[in-house]
């Protein structure tokens, strides 16, 4: 399909943004492995209307593949440690290869024994974390996944940053519907965002962060340049710590604060580990668990609340009517970095 432009937007369709994606990755030098990974993850996310999560990404790739230890030939293998515990080394490639590559001994675990773990170390940030844990659900399994980042977001109460965004994303597999998934930073704002609206000249809330003086802004500039706050004051606090304990000291991998120390000054994406665990309802709960769970869904659809991961999916639909719509600014910015 031609691409529809108008002024401020173009369209392209799910091969299109892919087939974008590819051709950025392997002229930087990055195996093809990884980049069908890579162009996996940034499509899914620019199509549901992730955008910060999407393209935006690619130019920031350069500066994490420039880091001394990036590998850009990584070849993750899948470890079974156990008949429950799955480990891939991501061998400081992109995080989402080894992910995807240990996705069925985690689903199999899951189903054979009723919870199975995926370990992933030493791999760079890629993108959200909603797409695998979705896979995993129409697997019919539930998952969820989380890492650290760097250690950008100050403890609720605190002066310094110590924690990061860290995202936690969760999937639950339904009988006729596709699977209920949330994906958030416990971070009161993703830093893509942030970085975002400074990309745009935006304002941002004065409760996402802190200047280099500790106090709160609009301007997103200075936030990045400062400190992130935690959403939910000390809960938010409380859940991103158990995150740092979960995917970074219990599978032998980085806290943030770690994370940001082995950047030494690179900005490069976070090199961390990711946890994943996926869960059987069926063989912990029976054989009605799914269709017991339907009605916590409906409860939201009978008062006309929004059923988190509705909305990604309602733009899921519009790409595949409408194409994937992307900023003329960012493609040419984009294609100006393909060699």
């Amino acid at each position: 399909m031609a691409p529809i432009q108008s002024e401020k937007h173009i369209w392209f369709s799910e091969v299109e943004v892919r087939e974008l994606i590819s051709t950025f990755l392997l002229a930087q030098g990055l195996n093809q492995p990884q980049v069908d990974s890579m162009a996996n993850m940034l499509t899914a996310a620019q199509r549901d209307g992730s955008l910060s999560h999407g393209l935006q990404r690619l130019p920031g790739t350069l500066d994490t593949m420039a880091h001394p230890r990036f590998n850009k030939q990584a070849d993750p293998q899948v470890q079974n440690i156990t008949p429950v515990l799955t480990r891939v080394d991501a061998h400081h490639g992109f995080s989402c290869l080894a992910a995807e590559r240990g996705m069925s001994s985690l689903i199999s675990s899951a189903r054979d024994f009723g919870v199975g773990l995926l370990a992933v170390n030493n791999g760079f940030h890629s993108t959200a974390l909603w797409p695998l844990v979705e896979q995993a659900a129409n697997s019919g399994v539930a998952a969820m996944s989380m890492n650290p980042t760097h250690n950008w977001v100050v403890p609720s109460g605190g002066r310094s940053a110590l924690l990061g965004t860290n995202p936690i994303a969760f999937a639950w597999p339904r009988p006729n519907s596709r699977p209920y998934v949330f994906d958030f930073a416990t971070s009161a704002a993703a830093r893509a965002d942030i970085a975002m609206a400074r990309n745009k000249q935006q304002q941002i809330p004065d409760d996402w962060g802190l200047d280099r003086n500790g106090q709160a802004t609009t301007d997103p500039a200075e936030v990045l340049a400062g400190s992130m706050l935690p959403f939910g004051a000390h809960k938010g606090s409380a859940i991103s710590t158990m995150i740092e304990l979960l995917a970074g000291p219990m599978i032998g991998d980085r806290s943030s604060y770690q994370s940001k120390q082995f950047d030494a000054d690179a900005d490069a994406a976070p090199c961390h580990g990711e946890l994943f665990i996926a869960f059987s309802p069926e063989l912990t709960g029976g054989p009605d668990a799914l269709h017991e769970a339907e009605a916590i869904f409906n409860g939201f659809t009978d008062q006309g609340a929004r059923l988190p991961g509705n909305r990604r999916y309602q733009a899921r639909d519009t790409s595949a009517r409408m194409g994937i719509p992307v900023s003329v600014a960012l493609m040419n910015r984009i294609r100006s970095l393909i060699p």
